[in-house]
Order: structure tokens, then sequence, then C-alpha cells
């Protein structure tokens, strides 16, 4: 498989242009995959130092890629071209809406329900952030550190 992985608010809970802190979680399952013989794409807005701080960034947490912001090679030779798109099996990202699960829940051909896309993003954001705050810095009393990230 081909994962297409973002790096703001994905690998990294930080804002940008900042790195950090790690999504370890998401990091360890990324390269136990790859240990497993899927590859791993970098897919990031990022550009000049910014995305090299961001790749030095996995890199110092484990995590090397098969190509970054762009497609592999084999796919563009299997296609004779190199699009745009980032052509994978799974993309991972903080944004990102399953088509599919919502065309399931929606009971389509309906007309399409922009305010039950709301609903299901701001579910997602507050599932984000809980479970972000797994990940953040804690001091000595459990509470969350006021290091800003």
């Amino acid at each position: 498989m081909i994962f297409a992985v973002d790096f703001d608010g994905t690998l990294s809970f930080g804002e940008w242009p900042e790195v950090g802190p790690a999504n370890h979680r998401l990091i360890n399952y990324l390269k136990q995959r790859q240990f497993s013989g899927d590859k791993l794409i970098l897919w990031t807005c990022r550009a000049g130092d910014a995305l090299d701080r961001a790749v030095s960034f996995c890199q110092d947490n484990g995590l090397e890629f098969d190509a970054i912001n762009d497609n592999l090679p084999e796919i563009t030779r299997k296609y004779g071209n190199n699009s745009r798109k980032i052509s994978c099996d799974v993309y991972i990202d903080d944004r990102a809406v399953n088509a599919g699960s919502y065309q399931n829940d929606c009971d389509w051909p309906e007309p399409f329900d922009y305010e039950k896309v709301e609903r299901k993003l701001i579910s997602f954001a507050d599932y984000i952030a809980k479970n972000r705050e797994n990940d953040l810095p804690k001091n000595d009393t459990g509470r969350l550190s006021s290091r800003r990230v």
C-alpha cells in the first residue's frame, strides 16, 4: 500500500511554521507499515526551509519517506506521467473527509447536505483536539504544560 501523509496537524501537532510536538502514535504506525513493505509519501503544503524542517523532524523521529510532495517513480512509470495529484491508497490528513462514509450517512442521491458535513467536521475536529491532549507535553502534576505548541 501507498500512504500519503500530511505534516501539519497530522504528523506534527504544532502550528506552522513550527514543528512538534510529534504524533507518536501515527509515526509509530507508519514505521510499522513501512517495515511491512508499504510506501510512504510526505504530502504537505510546506516548501523551502519549512519543508526541510518538517523532513528533519520526521527523520529525528525515525520516519523516512519514499517520496516527498511527489509521486513514487513506479506510479509515474505506470501512468506515463507525474500528475499534480499524489496517487496513493490512503490519504492521512487532519482535514480529510471520507466521501464514501459521508455518502452512506447521507443516503445519497438526496441533495448534498452542507450542514451535515459541517457537523461531521466539527465532530472530527473535537475528536482530534481531545486526542491531541494525550500527546501534548504535561507538567509534573499531569496538567497540560503552559508551553506554547
